[in-house]
């Protein structure tokens, strides 16, 4: 495995996209918010792992402290965030979803992690699945190649705390379908869980909400026309996703850290690939270009119980 210099870690509190908490498990650290300070950074797809959902350490880049205000998305970007929506409205419909089933997702992943005392490794790309509870109510599942399986139990709960910014099916259906609705809804829950300034905290939700979940047609069409209203959205074009399969990529650099988001997407369906974080310039021993994490989504269904497979 290819060996980076050790990372600073911060923590993740509740209500954080719980499933970049279930891989390559080290340690947990238990550490109780203060009240009325709640906070989610970015979540890093180089997570450090965690077996149960209480808080989580993870592992980000030092910042790189550029200071530039971002600029509008280009034209061209805006456009292909609507086409990308109009996809979205005619995808797949999973009929009639009941409260006691799971979401399913294959993936191919590859995660920075690191250990107590060890140096930040970037793993081999692997298979991971997940089941998690439609209802938020339910234990879910998670298998990785090489790693074994371990229960999810929930971590925020409908109404409380976190619960406007997870990815539970029963969650994201609420959520607005009208892109000025759409946006104003990430720009507050973003403010309210995010330790980011506000429009990376905004795409980073995002991310978060279409990642490992499913997102019904509506909901996911303006979440991608708000995203075309955030500063420093760009496109980046012949991109290959974690298994090969080319695509264009929807990309914002993180202001905090030398690092870049990409969403990948095929280039004629328009149809979601996968993520990656990819360096953008050399530091600490880090260098620009280097993929940090990499996902590619293979399959999503709705199931009836966790372990089952499509």
């Amino acid at each position: 495995m290819n060996q980076l210099p050790e990372l600073p870690e911060r923590d993740l509190p509740p209500g954080r996209h719980r499933l970049l908490k279930e891989h390559l498990m080290t340690e947990i650290r238990h550490e109780k918010p203060v009240p009325g300070q709640v906070k989610w950074l970015r979540p890093a797809l180089a997570a450090t792992a965690v077996a149960t959902a209480a808080a989580v350490a993870f592992v980000v880049l030092p910042s790189s402290g550029s200071g530039t205000p971002a600029r509008p998305p280009s034209r061209s970007t805006v456009a292909l965030l609507e086409d990308i929506a109009l996809a979205a409205e005619h995808e797949k419909s999973y009929g009639t979803v009941r409260d006691d089933q799971f979401v399913y997702v294959e993936s191919k992943v590859s995660y920075t992690h690191s250990g107590e005392g060890a140096k930040t490794q970037v793993d081999p790309l692997h298979r991971q699945e997940v089941w998690m509870s439609v209802d938020g109510l339910h234990t879910g599942l998670v298998r990785e190649a090489g790693l074994g399986e371990h229960s999810v139990p929930p971590d925020v709960k409908p109404g409380k705390a976190g619960w406007e910014v997870s990815s539970f099916y029963n969650h994201v259906r609420t959520l607005p379908t009208d892109a000025d609705a759409m946006y104003d809804y990430l720009a507050k829950s973003a403010l309210k869980y995010g330790g980011q300034e506000k429009d990376q905290a905004m795409f980073v939700l995002v991310g978060d909400l279409l990642r490992d979940a499913i997102v019904p047609p509506a909901q996911s069409a303006a979440l991608f026309r708000a995203v075309a209203r955030i500063p420093g959205i760009t496109t980046v074009e012949h991109v290959v996703d974690a298994v090969g399969r080319p695509g264009i990529a929807v990309a914002r650099n993180d202001p905090d850290n030398p690092l870049r988001d990409e969403w990948i997407f095929d280039a004629k369906t328009y149809e979601f690939l996968g993520e990656r974080e990819v360096a953008t310039k050399d530091n600490a021993g880090v260098k620009k270009g280097t993929v940090t994490a990499n996902t590619a989504v293979l399959r999503r269904a709705v199931v009836d119980k966790e372990g089952q497979r499509p």
